[in-house]
């Protein structure tokens, strides 16, 4: 279980290829501190409009949200989605670790080219990339979709006869980071979720300072979370945000 854990937490690491022609928005090199080159998709916004910086799921392939970026650029919104190091079209390895260094530096490669303001959004893994780059950076807002208190919480559910928080390697600890974000926060979970369950994602909520918003998609688990009410939800917590808002 030691070696394979990570085989087990990043399932979307593959040799997979990306297409040469973007299937939405504009392909995107952001390279990271360490070395490496993340590939990634932007969906630019309107002028002055926010851009909400996508870190996907563990399973996710970037490709596949075009439907979110067609639904955001509907109300001006723009969209910068990341392949982890590891992933289909970047280079490395993914770790925590790593992954956590992917995230500042996609929120650094918007800053410096003056897209944003910047509205994180996290996706089950993705959320503690977003929660620990909300705490290291200042960004105009925070929004969550099933998100976990930590992986070594989870991981010991999964396996509760084995010594987990002894031989786990990545455990983002997203509880540890959340009340270092003081800016307004959009908790989205599945009633039903079976992967990571609800009470996990309220863990996490009850640890985040205020202003803060938890929101439960009644009849809806894990892998069908991303529903037409789901991303409404997004849109309508982003269009509400003051103008400057900022997670410092």
């Amino acid at each position: 279980m030691y070696f394979a854990q990570r085989a087990l937490l990043f399932p979307g690491a593959t040799a997979e290829k990306m297409p040469s022609a973007p299937p939405w928005g504009e392909w995107a090199a952001i390279r990271t501190p360490d070395g490496e080159t993340l590939a990634a998709l932007l969906s630019r916004p309107s002028s002055g409009k926010p851009t909400l910086l996508l870190f996907p799921g563990n399973g996710d392939n970037i490709v596949h949200y075009g439907f979110l970026a067609d639904s955001l650029a509907g109300h001006g919104l723009g969209l910068l989605a990341v392949s982890y190091r590891g992933y289909p079209g970047s280079t490395g390895s993914p770790s925590e670790t790593g992954l956590l260094v992917d995230g500042l530096a996609a929120f650094d490669w918007l800053e410096e080219r003056g897209i944003g303001p910047v509205v994180l959004l996290g996706r089950s893994l993705g959320t503690g990339v977003a929660v620990n780059t909300a705490a290291e950076r200042k960004a105009g807002a925070l929004v969550l979709v099933s998100a976990y208190d930590s992986i070594a919480s989870l991981a010991q559910r999964q396996y509760p006869l084995l010594p987990v928080r002894l031989l786990i390697r990545d455990s983002f600890r997203s509880d540890l980071r959340i009340a270092q974000v003081s800016g307004p926060k959009l908790f989205l979970h599945g009633e039903t979720d079976g992967l990571i369950p609800l009470s996990s994602g309220e863990t996490l909520f009850s640890l985040a300072s205020e202003p803060k918003t938890f929101v439960v998609q009644h009849g809806h688990g894990h892998n069908d979370i991303w529903s037409a009410a789901l991303v409404e939800s997004i849109i309508v917590f982003t269009n509400a945000l003051p103008s400057g808002a900022s997670t410092d």
